[in-house]
């Protein structure tokens, strides 16, 4: 089994260098394999390096660090609620995260990454704390929970919409990034953001021991002595500071929080503690590729990975709910 799961983090790993590979080679003009690191570290001011370093490689990054925080904040919601079909998109995470970055944006003319992140997370906390109480509200079951998400996030979505509908400079400026994007990051957007969702994503998987007790149910938890409120409050901190950072990065991307556990399970099992760090592999390998494909099909490097991801995701969703699978435990 030790051997088993060492090899495929191995192959996980093989995947992800790979996407990040076709990710820095494709574009406009490619770059061939053999060019693609004597030109990454070429600071020689060719078209090339300029078009690697100061577009390509922010893209790629981008992908790698919003991929992993939703992946994990997807599986660290199922193990929390007990849901299978809980992600950071469909409990409305998402949505609260874009629509107050478009507040921030529209109403009130904050623009710099480093700055909206802090209105993405809020947005993000606002919308979990709605859901929670909605959720809690209408019996505080699973199913109550999933459907206060969609009423919330379909609220939000609509609200954004409104906002930039008046406001078509704001339109303008974050149309692709309303839609899901990688493009069109700097290194600075990308080094504002990155310190939060790696401190959440290395906080997510030193706690994956408690958040396994935490998807075994109130029952379980409760005999191994775990403090579940507590935990839940932890589970739900850590979710939101991953999806709010990977909205003000990447913009409100849908499915892959919940693709890329659910892929992970049906290779791994349930363990939280092979699944939380599988999964955030998993995602930016996800995340990446729809990005690719995106660009094969539309010829286009602006073309919204939200877009993507939704086509590939959709499908995969109807699957799951066809299939009954019972929980996230």
């Amino acid at each position: 089994m030790k051997h088993q799961r060492t090899a495929g983090f191995a192959a996980l790993g093989c995947a992800l260098a790979l996407i990040v590979a076709l990710s820095l080679m494709q574009g406009a003009q490619d770059i061939a394999p053999a060019r693609l690191w004597q030109t990454l570290l070429a600071a020689d001011g060719s078209r090339e390096h300029i078009v690697l370093t100061g577009i390509r490689l922010p893209r790629a990054l981008t992908g790698l660090l919003a991929g992993a925080a939703l992946a994990v904040a997807g599986a660290i919601l199922q193990a929390a609620s007990g849901n299978p079909l809980a992600s950071p998109g469909l409990l409305g995470v998402n949505a609260g995260a874009a629509f107050s970055v478009v507040f921030a944006i529209s109403i009130l003319g904050v623009s710099e990454p480093g700055l909206t992140l802090w209105f993405a997370f809020a947005g993000a906390a606002t919308a979990a704390a709605a859901v929670y109480g909605l959720g809690q509200s209408a019996g505080g079951t699973t199913q109550t929970l999933l459907l206060a998400g969609a009423v919330a996030g379909g609220f939000l979505t609509a609200l954004t919409t409104v906002v930039l509908i008046y406001d078509q400079n704001a339109l303008d400026q974050v149309r692709l990034w309303t839609a899901g994007s990688l493009s069109g990051r700097r290194m600075t957007d990308v080094a504002a953001i990155a310190p939060f969702l790696l401190a959440a994503l290395a906080a997510a998987l030193l706690l994956r021991r408690q958040i396994m007790v935490l998807s075994l149910g109130r029952d379980v938890a409760h005999g191994l002595g775990q403090n579940r409120r507590l935990w839940l409050a932890i589970a739900l901190i850590l979710s939101v500071l991953l999806s709010g950072g990977a909205v003000a990065l990447a913009g409100p991307v849908s499915f892959v929080g919940l693709v890329a556990p659910h892929l992970v399970r049906l290779v791994a099992g349930a363990d939280y503690r092979v699944l939380l760090p599988a999964a955030a592999l998993t995602g930016p390998v996800l995340l990446l590729g729809a990005d690719t494909a995106g660009h094969w099909l539309s010829a286009s490097a602006a073309f919204p990975v939200g877009i993507s991801t939704a086509l590939l995701g959709a499908p995969f969703f109807i699957w799951l709910a066809r299939r009954g699978t019972g929980g996230a435990r």
